[in-house]
C-alpha cells in the first residue's frame, strides 16, 4: 500500500457506524480454522491491534459500534450441497459453526453494552441476509466505516452494497486482512477507491473527534 491517506473531513459520530466484519476466532485466533490463511497479513497490517484501538476511540466518541459475524447451522445446510468458491472451503472445513468457539467474536473485540450485533449473516454481503440496512437507518447512520475479514471478500461485498444503498463508506487499510498482501494491496489500490474512501484508523479517530 503506497502513499499517505488524505486527511478526512470531520465525521459526525451520531451519524457514523463502525462496522466490524467477522472478527471471529476462525480468523483472528491461533487454532481458528482460517487463521493460518490470514495471520501473515494480520501481522503486516497490525489490523487486530489497530481495530481494538479504533473501536475504543469510536465508542468513546459516540460512534455506533456494529458487529457483523457470519454463522452456519450444523452441517452448513445454508450452503449448497455442491458448493464452489470460498463457500466450498467454509462448508468442507465446517468453519463458523454456530455455538462453537470458532464462530465466537474474539475476546479482544467482544461486543460491549450499547453495541449492536447483526444476526443472520450466512453469505458474503453483510446486507444480503440480514436487517443491517434497517438497523443503520433506525440509528440515523449516514457514514459507514468498514474493517474486518476478508478484505477482498466479505468486506468488499458489504462495501459495494453500502455504496449502492447511498451510505458514505470508508474502508480501513490497517484494519482489514486478506489471505495475501498481494490481494490486500490490489483491493485497496485498484478497487476500493471506486466504492469507498480508503483510509486508516488514525484518520478516522481524528475525523470523529474533530
Amino acid at each position: 500500500m503506497t502513499g499517505d491517506p488524505e486527511p478526512l473531513a470531520p465525521l459526525n459520530p451520531s451519524e457514523t457506524a463502525l462496522l466490524l466484519v467477522e472478527y471471529q476466532n476462525e480468523f483472528t485466533t491461533e487454532g481458528g480454522k482460517l487463521h493460518d490463511a490470514v495471520k501473515d497479513v494480520m501481522k503486516e497490517t497490525n489490523m487486530l491491534e489497530n481495530s481494538v484501538s479504533l473501536t475504543k476511540a469510536c465508542r468513546d466518541a459516540g460512534v455506533k459500534i456494529m458487529h457483523l459475524p457470519i454463522g452456519f447451522g450444523k452441517g452448513h445446510p445454508e450452503i449448497s450441497s455442491n458448493p464452489y468458491g470460498i463457500l466450498a472451503g467454509v462448508k468442507e472445513g465446517e468453519a463458523f459453526a454456530e455455538g462453537e468457539w470458532g464462530s465466537a467474536i474474539c475476546d479482544a473485540m467482544k461486543p460491549e453494552e450499547g453495541d449492536i450485533t447483526v444476526k443472520g449473516k450466512g453469505g458474503l454481503c453483510g446486507f444480503k441476509s440480514t436487517n443491517l440496512d434497517f438497523m443503520l437507518r433506525q440509528n440515523d447512520v449516514k457514514n459507514i466505516v468498514l474493517g474486518g475479514f476478508l478484505t477482498n471478500c466479505c468486506v468488499e461485498s458489504t462495501m459495494r452494497t453500502a455504496y449502492e444503498n447511498g451510505y458514505k463508506v470508508y474502508t480501513l487499510k490497517d484494519c482489514c486482512a486478506a489471505t495475501s498482501m498481494e490481494g490486500q494491496n490490489a483491493a485497496f489500490e485498484h478497487t476500493f477507491g471506486m466504492f469507498s474512501i480508503p483510509t486508516t484508523s488514525e484518520e478516522i479517530k481524528k475525523a470523529v473527534t474533530a
